[in-house]
């Protein structure tokens, strides 16, 4: 059966992103469930030390991860105009130096993040009870950055042609994978957290097998080894340095705003490490839960990336105002409602991630309720802020969303290192939420300018 593909520029700007959105919500939600299955069966089989040792890593992780998913999207923007221009060979053009520039980034990116990822805990002030298993963990998923890269450019090609099913149907078979391979590896076996992240990467690896059979049956594409292959000149890859220039233009700028958002959160996680094993652990576990928080928002981002990218190829200005305007209502309307839903029933669901002896799990339950209570009271903010950074990079804007992940650097540093002098962990919590605001400031008023000149 052929892939299908969605064009963008007709139609109902408030159903196309609708539609398009669902299934990345359900993929993305497939995806979180096996994180916080992940989380559960390391918190439940492995104990605190081990859910604090995982906590501990989280955020270098989250930066690598998005070093990678940042050029993977930024090459898929200009994917998304050609797109949408109907240009299928200026399209294959671009896949084939995505392809190249993919290679490099993922081989670059594995070296320098293993061999920075001990440096890295320990500038952070990982307790030595628990660097140990945080390094291991680390050693083992940094492994696997070749095929987190695979994956995140293949579904990011599909998507740029609106093509949001096949990743969805891609990750809810990992997602069981990861979960049978998590009871196998953890608590059949007994590998520990190197069975845990093991798991990860063999459904990730799955994740890209399966959407690159389907991106070949895209017979619009006409995707072929040709396409790879300069017969002329009897090498691979034709040296197209024009197109990879300004591929990197539009990826360099995501890559390293994604960067500069983690470190923050590095810092912020040293933070977080100076209030003990317990305090790690609760946080911790809210962070796992954050997925959940923000699926549905990064669900609307990628769909606001293709659309407004196509729309970008077809110069269709008035549908972008439109789409934009329906995305953020939307989202607003999302986030409250999840918001309220993991207000009522917080509690329960982080129950599944804490164990220890009775005094230990209800003080890491009390740092994880009142994180999550802050960020679900503030969430209408993340939502916004996901919506309008898609839009400006669907513009070809890489720049300006750079400089909002610079915002959040400042609030969420500036915060996290002031604050909780004065009112304890709370100030911690409350540093992401200084973030968020901080980035929309930017976001929304490059936003305006940016559609005033498009008007013009």
């Amino acid at each position: 059966m052929a892939t299908k593909v969605k064009n963008m520029t007709t139609g109902s700007p408030l159903k196309l992103i609708l539609l398009f959105a669902l299934p990345l919500m359900a993929g993305n939600i497939f995806q979180q469930l096996y994180t916080v299955v992940d989380t559960a069966v390391v918190g439940k089989g492995l104990g605190v030390d081990a859910l604090a040792a995982v906590g501990a890593a989280d955020w270098f992780h989250w930066m690598v991860l998005g070093a990678i998913q940042g050029f993977a999207q930024g090459f898929s923007i200009l994917m998304a105009q050609k797109f949408g221009a109907g240009d299928m060979e200026g399209l294959r053009r671009v896949i084939a130096n995505a392809v190249w520039l993919a290679v490099v980034c993922a081989v670059s990116i594995t070296v320098i993040s293993q061999l920075a990822a001990r440096p890295v805990l320990t500038l952070l002030g990982t307790p030595d009870s628990i660097i140990g298993m945080s390094l291991l963990y680390m050693r083992v998923l940094l492994s696997g950055m070749p095929i987190v890269m695979a994956y995140n450019l293949l579904a990011a090609i599909l998507r740029a042609m609106g093509d949001g099913k096949t990743p969805l149907y891609a990750m809810v078979i990992a997602s069981v994978l990861n979960i049978g391979l998590d009871l196998l590896f953890v608590l059949v076996l007994h590998w520990g957290i190197v069975g845990a992240a093991a798991a990860t990467l063999l459904a990730q690896a799955f994740s890209s097998v399966y959407c690159l059979v389907f991106l070949l049956r895209i017979k619009t594409l006409g995707l072929s080894g040709r396409d790879f292959y300069d017969r002329e000149k009897g090498i691979w890859f034709s040296k197209d340095w024009k197109m990879r220039g300004k591929l990197i233009g539009l990826g360099a700028p995501m890559s390293v705003q994604n960067i500069i958002i983690a470190i923050g959160g590095m810092i912020l996680q040293s933070v977080v490490n100076s209030f003990g094993l317990t305090f790690i652990a609760g946080y911790t576990a809210t962070n796992k839960m954050f997925g959940l928080l923000e699926t549905a928002a990064i669900s609307y981002g990628y769909a606001m990336s293709t659309y407004v990218g196509q729309n970008m190829g077809a110069n269709a200005v008035r549908r972008i105002r439109k789409g934009v305007r329906c995305a953020v209502v939307l989202g607003i309307g999302t986030a409250l409602v999840i918001g309220t839903v993991m207000i009522l029933s917080g509690r329960v669901i982080l129950s599944a991630f804490i164990s220890g002896t009775p005094q230990e799990a209800a003080a890491a339950m009390d740092t994880a309720y009142r994180y999550l209570f802050t960020m679900s009271s503030a969430l209408p903010v993340l939502y916004i802020l996901h919506v309008i950074r898609s839009s400006l990079q669907g513009m070809g804007d890489t720049v300006m969303p750079m400089v909002s992940g610079l915002a959040e650097f400042v609030m969420r540093t500036g915060t996290a290192l002031t604050l909780p002098r004065l009112i304890g962990g709370d100030g911690v919590f409350i540093a992401e939420i200084m973030a968020w605001a901080g980035a929309d400031i930017i976001l929304l008023t490059s936003y305006f300018v940016r559609m005033r000149k498009l008007g013009k």
